[in-house]
């Protein structure tokens, strides 16, 4: 590990590079008060070394670390979660009581990726995901808190994405924990320190209405700052929250518009979405070739497509 996967922020925030498919794709947070941390977020059970190795670095051990949060339960946010339980002896895990149940048996979550990816490449990409004793998993509703060395830590029930995501405001720095509710903002699309910040559709419970909403919510507490898993802080909050918004309108009217055509849905979206980012990353001043833009944006395109295809068949049901 170098110090390249680590990136230190005030209050005693670090973003540790959850080494997931590409550097700083996804981020795993630690939060340090005085001898006690937290993490947000485990990437994948891959990713952990990397986090023993950040706890040596700030002189830190594995018993420091009293809590494993989860925003929620995608396995790119929580299929590190059995491996911090078995190598964190003194650490409870923190999760949606709608996630919880998933945690202690994860054998639904397993079967629905592994049916999606393949047992090799899912092993690849995850390894090994393992039952967390019950004991030591806290189930945190809406408006639940814990205490860090005396910080408060709120957790706020914020669907959108999924239903079973929370959102976490950190009292001392003013800011929040985001998971994927405040989107997507790879460092790479930076433009001279400002950020370009994307909605992420992904399936299987995309809701628009509670999207905008959770913004809102968030947006009540004038956070300083987001730190999004996928990559950690951006400012300037009241802009990007309005991006926000006009994206997730954009996407329901590219897929409402594609189910009016009687072709292949899902091509269409695909098409439309990859026209819209393009036409937003040239306003926004991206300058990156093309090519680099679609290598980056493909997977989530993809998923954000197949995201609103099956949002689409709900809300025909």
């Amino acid at each position: 590990m170098t110090s390249s996967l680590v990136t230190d922020f005030e209050h005693g925030i670090s973003a540790i590079d959850a080494q997931f498919h590409r550097p700083k794709r996804a981020a795993i947070h630690l939060i340090i008060e005085e001898d006690t941390a937290a993490l947000v977020d485990t990437g994948t059970a891959f990713s952990i070394p990397g986090v023993i190795e950040t706890l040596k670095q700030k002189n830190l051990t594995v018993e420091n670390i009293a809590y494993v949060i989860l925003t929620h339960i995608h396995l790119d946010h929580a299929g590190g979660a059995s491996e911090c339980m078995r190598r964190f002896p003194n650490a409870k895990l923190i999760v949606h009581p709608r996630g919880a149940r998933h945690m202690a048996d994860p054998t639904k979550l397993v079967a629905g990726a592994t049916a999606v990816y393949g047992e090799t490449e899912f092993q690849r990409v995850y390894g090994e995901i393992l039952p967390i004793d019950e004991n030591r998993i806290i189930e945190a509703p809406d408006q639940f808190s814990i205490k860090l060395k005396g910080r408060n830590l709120l957790f706020l029930d914020t669907p959108g994405h999924a239903r079973h995501h929370n959102c976490i405001y950190d009292e001392c720095s003013e800011s929040f924990f985001t998971g994927d509710t405040f989107g997507v903002s790879y460092r790479e699309f930076d433009v001279n320190g400002t950020e370009f910040v994307f909605p992420t559709t992904t399936p299987v419970q995309f809701d628009p209405d509670a999207a905008h909403a959770s913004l809102d919510r968030i947006m009540s507490y004038k956070p300083r700052y987001a730190y999004l898993t996928h990559y950690s802080q951006i400012g300037d909050l009241s802009r990007h929250a309005q991006s926000m918004h006009r994206f997730i309108d954009a996407h329901v009217a590219i897929a409402q518009k594609a189910k009016r055509n009687n072709s292949d849905t899902q091509a269409i979206i695909i098409e439309a979405l990859k026209s819209l980012f393009t036409q937003e990353l040239a306003k926004h001043g991206c300058n990156l070739p093309q090519e680099n833009i679609d290598k980056l944006l493909h997977s989530d395109i993809n998923l954000n497509s197949q995201g609103l295809v099956h949002w689409l068949n709900q809300v025909a049901d």
